[in-house]
């Protein structure tokens, strides 16, 4: 049974918020209108599955109160119904207690994911493209889209860094279970005794912010430009194509040279600094509401290691996950298919909170 004094509160927020977007002085507020709206739609919903709710559990009381009054055809035909109603009653319950966990609107957002070669040397940076194909293919599967914003290769293949935009429906929300630290436990391709090295790549996903989520001032900017290094072409390594942004406030510096344009490479670069920045805003945010408090996936910390990729043993295991969900078939991880493990992290995410409601 779900507390009736937490839906009271609910009901009386969604009063509360459609009072103050009728405010005049409010009205005239883009950003405050913005947020209200957002949270006026996302309460509406929990608001009727409430009603739905309470209205059930009326019903059920008049039937109650019949079975006990009434005798008879009346009290058979009240029994009759007080049994359909128990059997729809939890599903109904369910459906509103998902709909009380709250959501965090990033989940939503487009995200921005960099991927950098740790320690490991050549096969650290050989496993961070590995990833890489992994997450792009994953993307493919999904129906999103993703943009490269900036690479490093590997002297031996593969990336020392390489940073791309995902854009599609809940990105942030499903790739954020993927940050953190990826271990491999595999034989190189470079090592002639067969010994199997220990090497590890990381895994950072950001909600892509948008120029409403974050105000960055001009003024704190300090631009350069310089040569790109490394392949794409003559007149990338001739021109001061690339760009280095540093944002003084927040202490963020952001380097690319993926493309030809110095302008494009300015924009491209423009959008990760933007999502850096939102993140540690948001990270602030977080440490001031939660304090000590940390979420299932660990600490926040992108030091946590999250996943071991372990070759000879053909096997993928997932640290954060308990018993059966906690391994899984190596290959298939490698050719993208994530869904079991982001939705079993998805499911104890869930869990926890409704355990909390």
């Amino acid at each position: 049974m779900i507390e009736m004094e937490k839906l009271d509160k609910v009901k009386h927020r969604f009063e509360e918020v459609e009072s103050l977007m009728a405010d005049p002085e409010v009205a005239n507020d883009p950003d405050r209108m913005r947020e209200l709206g957002q949270e006026h739609s996302r309460l509406e919903e929990v608001v009727e599955a409430i009603d739905r709710y309470e209205r059930l559990l009326e019903e059920r009381d008049d039937l109650e109160e019949m079975v006990r009054d009434e005798s008879g055809e009346m009290e058979d035909l009240a029994k009759d119904e007080l049994e359909q109603l128990e059997k729809k009653l939890p599903a109904v319950e369910e459906d509103l207690k998902q709909k009380l966990i709250p959501k965090d609107p990033e989940d939503e957002k487009n995200a921005i994911v960099e991927i950098r070669a740790g320690a490991g040397g050549d096969e650290a940076a050989l496993f961070a493209g590995d990833l890489f194909r992994l997450y792009t293919q994953y993307v493919k599967d999904h129906g999103w889209t993703y943009e490269l914003i900036d690479a490093s290769p590997g002297t031996q293949g593969g990336f020392r860094e390489v940073i791309f935009g995902v854009k599609g429906e809940d990105v942030f929300g499903t790739l954020k279970y993927e940050a953190g630290v990826h271990r491999v436990q595999r034989v190189p391709e470079t090592e002639s005794s067969g010994r199997i090295h220990t090497s590890a790549a990381t895994v950072a996903v950001l909600p892509e912010a948008e120029e409403v989520d974050v105000d960055i001032n001009p003024s704190d900017l300090t631009i350069e430009t310089f040569k790109a290094t490394g392949p794409g072409g003559q007149s990338v390594n001739t021109t001061d194509s690339a760009v280095r942004i540093k944002h003084a406030p927040s202490g963020v510096e952001v380097s690319c040279q993926d493309e030809k344009s110095q302008h494009k490479n300015r924009a491209k670069a423009m959008r990760v600094l933007r999502s850096r920045v939102y993140e540690k805003k948001l990270e602030e945010q977080r440490e001031e509401r939660e304090e000590a408090r940390r979420s299932m996936v660990g600490s926040g910390d992108r030091s946590a290691k999250i996943r071991t990729y372990n070759f000879p043993q053909d096997r993928v295991t997932d640290h954060r996950l308990e018993g059966d969900q906690k391994n899984h078939a190596l290959q298939s991880v490698m050719d993208g298919e994530l869904d079991m493990i982001i939705d079993a992290l998805r499911a104890e995410e869930h869990a926890e909170k409704l355990a909390n409601l």
